[in-house]
């Protein structure tokens, strides 16, 4: 019988399940000893290419796990999407980026908390292109993906609740062609301390709208947005080209920009460039300084209570835009205390201030209306209703009173409701529309003049006696884009009243200039300090060309009459005066003289018969249009006006000698002109004992126009 021996078990098949456990526990130390992280790298890698649209990779991936975990990638870069290959530098890039997450506040309470989020000096490149398309939106083709008509608009803001977003050495280059912006900012924050969550300081410097532009801003973390527990502060001074800005203070809620208390500062040397910072186009104007309130509200942004000085003139009030509507909506309620027309050039197309060149020009053009278009630039970009009252008007050519204008400009229509200027007790006040057509503007205009004291105009002429009231309407109906190319493509006319005018040779040397004022004076042949008993100018304009109905000049002495026209397509006029005693004698030589030329300086040349004939006619009436003309004599200058009285009488005695602008001579004689109906009217006028028969013209004498102009200028030689 052979006994057997028994065979010894290996210790791992003696107990099994300690040698699973040992071996689990080697090999979870083995792959704690030679775990990396980077086995990742090429899955974070390929969804973040995905997720953004451009190849984004890192080089290292680091994850320190416990209670508070924190996430760190290395060699961030992230390419151009495929509609910017072309461009050198990479979309982003950065050293390091490192997320901290506090694993136990989302497990037990499902709150995402972000204890810190580090960038280590990151680098931003931003383009966008006039065609819309750019790098920032991340879809394929660099635009924003079509949005549902039946989606709900998605107004509320979800953020992870952060501690701290600390940022070294940032950098980001902006290069926007719709915003003709190309500039590099330097990015930094400082840590929490105290109380203060940390700041971030923003220094910009490039061109921004072709100018150069330097910028700093110095606010609260990024992240104090986000807690919306404290006033977010806000120090921002921006220099672009020649206008400054600066913006302080603090917003009580930074998350919505509600309860904002920012103080708003401008200045620079003309507010037309506050354009591409503002959103809101305004006209050319003088240097200007401005201050107020800035607010937010989810509908509108506020500069509130401004004031300041524009050129010579304060200004202030409040503007609204509601950048929400497209295109923006603006409501402005301006005023000034003190202002000199001036300023508000920019307004009507001209310009507030010329330089050496424009002046030198100015003086060589025979255009003696402003020609610059109308300067409202971008008047598409909004849609605005504007109020401006200009309590007292600083103006030494023309001081009117005060000022109260109300416009509107709705799809590029401009509505002026009213722009009236008191003068004296009398008032200026017109209205107008002007609608866009291309580049020129559809315009109904008038303008209606009431009461106007002349001496009120007057007043900045040192020792001018002028004085009386003025009174009328004037219409223009046009299409153009400046003062002077209405003028010549216009219809409609003028109608204006002068009453008790004061003396006439104090009058027309300051409103035509020293030379012409006197050479018609000359021309007129009235005695010294003749005052203006009336005037009227009943003038129709027909495609640019101001004709005449009417134009009574009445004195003491005698009554005047032109006739003729002024040409506003080239600035010219073809006009004749032609002078007859109210009374026995006039003391000067009768006739017509002649005023023609550009209107910038014409030329005054008496007709023969004022140089040849001695002896005067007397007695002689006008054939007058014009009781139609009361009612406009009437609003404009009153009831007990000497105009209203003089019409009815020349109605009344239509003793026709001459027809306005033609030469004296006497019916009858050779060259006369006899107005229709003159005869009849003489016939049946009863005589009187002082009105004398009138004496026989002599016969003219005839002379050349060079004789004439000699014996012209030697009459004003010797005056």
């Amino acid at each position: 019988m052979t006994t057997q021996t028994p065979q010894l078990l290996s210790p791992a098949k003696k107990h099994p399940v300690l040698t699973g456990l040992a071996c689990f526990a080697l090999a979870l130390v083995l792959l704690i000893v030679f775990w990396s992280w980077d086995w990742f790298v090429p899955l974070v890698n390929s969804r973040a290419t995905a997720f953004l649209h451009r190849k984004t990779t890192i080089t290292h991936l680091h994850v320190a796990l416990g209670r508070v975990t924190t996430v760190r990638v290395e060699g961030l870069h992230s390419e151009q999407p495929q509609t910017f290959a072309q461009e050198k530098a990479p979309f982003a890039e950065a050293k390091s980026l490192s997320v901290s997450l506090d694993v136990w506040s989302y497990l037990w309470h499902h709150t995402l908390r972000l204890p810190l989020i580090a960038l280590d000096t990151p680098q931003l490149d931003i383009l966008a292109r006039k065609d819309g398309v750019n790098n920032y939106t991340f879809t394929e083709d660099g635009k924003e993906a079509p949005k549902s008509a039946n989606a709900e608009p998605n107004t509320k803001i979800t953020l992870p609740e952060i501690g701290e977003l600390r940022i070294t050495s940032g950098t980001l280059h902006l290069q926007h062609a719709p915003l003709q912006a190309d500039m590099t900012m330097a990015v930094q924050t400082t840590p929490p301390e105290g109380r203060s969550r940390g700041t971030i300081t923003v220094n910009a410097k490039g061109r921004y709208a072709q100018q150069p532009i330097t910028a700093q801003f110095i606010g609260g973390a990024l992240l104090s947005f986000v807690a919306d527990t404290n006033p977010y502060p806000v120090d921002l001074h921006v220099q672009n080209g020649p206008t400054t800005a600066r913006l302080q203070g603090q917003i009580e809620h930074p998350l919505v920009l509600g309860g904002a208390q920012l103080k708003l500062h401008f200045a620079g040397p003309d507010m037309s460039l506050l354009y591409p910072l503002t959103g809101v186009p305004i006209p050319r104007t003088p240097a200007y300084n401005v201050t107020g309130m800035l607010d937010y509200t989810p509908t509108h942004i506020t500069f509130k209570e401004f004031q300041g000085k524009m050129g010579q003139s304060d200004i202030g009030g409040t503007i609204t835009v509601d950048p929400h509507n497209k295109p923006l909506s603006v409501d402005a309620n301006l005023f000034s205390k003190q202002v000199d027309l001036v300023d508000l050039g920019g307004f009507i197309g001209a310009k507030p201030s010329k330089t050496k060149a424009e002046e030198k020009a100015e003086a060589k053009s025979n255009t003696v209306l402003p020609d610059t278009p109308i300067n409202i630039p971008k008047l598409n970009a909004i849609n605005a209703h504007v109020t401006y009252k200009g309590a007292h008007i600083e103006n030494k050519k023309l001081p009117l009173d005060n000022i109260d204008a109300e416009f509107f400009i709705t799809d590029g229509a401009i509505t002026l409701k009213r722009l009236n200027f008191a003068v004296g007790n009398g008032t200026l006040a017109s209205a107008a529309t002007l609608k866009p057509d291309g580049k020129l503007f559809n315009t109904d205009a008038k303008i209606d003049f009431a009461r106007i004291d002349l001496a009120r105009i007057m007043q900045a002429t040192a020792d001018s006696k002028a004085r009386g009231i003025i009174g009328g309407h004037m219409t223009l109906k046009a299409k153009g884009n400046s003062i002077a190319s209405l003028m010549a493509a216009g219809n409609g006319g003028l109608t204006l009243v002068l009453d008790q005018g004061g003396d006439i040779t104090a009058i027309l040397p300051n409103i035509l200039g020293l030379q012409l004022g006197n050479a018609i004076l000359s021309a007129l042949g009235l005695p010294a300090h003749t005052d203006i008993k009336c005037f009227i100018a009943d003038m129709p304009l027909k495609n640019g060309i101001a004709s005449t109905n009417t134009l009574l000049l009445e004195t003491g002495e005698a009554r005047t009459l032109g006739q003729g026209t002024i040409n506003f397509r080239n600035n010219t006029l073809d006009y004749a005066l032609t002078t007859r005693s109210q009374g026995l004698t006039i003391a000067s030589l009768p006739g017509a003289f002649h005023i023609n030329g550009h209107l910038k300086s014409p030329t005054v040349l008496p007709g023969a018969e004022i140089l040849g004939r001695a002896a005067a006619a007397a007695g002689l009436g006008f054939v007058f249009p014009p009781l139609a003309l009361l009612p406009t004599i009437q609003f404009g200058v009153g009831d007990k006006s000497l105009c209203s009285r003089a019409v009815q009488e020349v109605n009344n005695n239509p003793a026709a000698g001459i027809a306005p602008g033609a030469l004296s001579h006497a019916p009858g004689t050779k060259g006369g002109t006899v107005a229709k109906g003159s005869q009849k009217a003489k016939a049946t006028q009863p005589k009187t004992k002082k009105q004398a028969t009138p004496k026989p013209a002599a016969k003219p004498h005839h002379m050349t126009p060079a004789e004439i102009r000699a014996a012209w200028d030697a009459k004003l030689k010797n005056k």
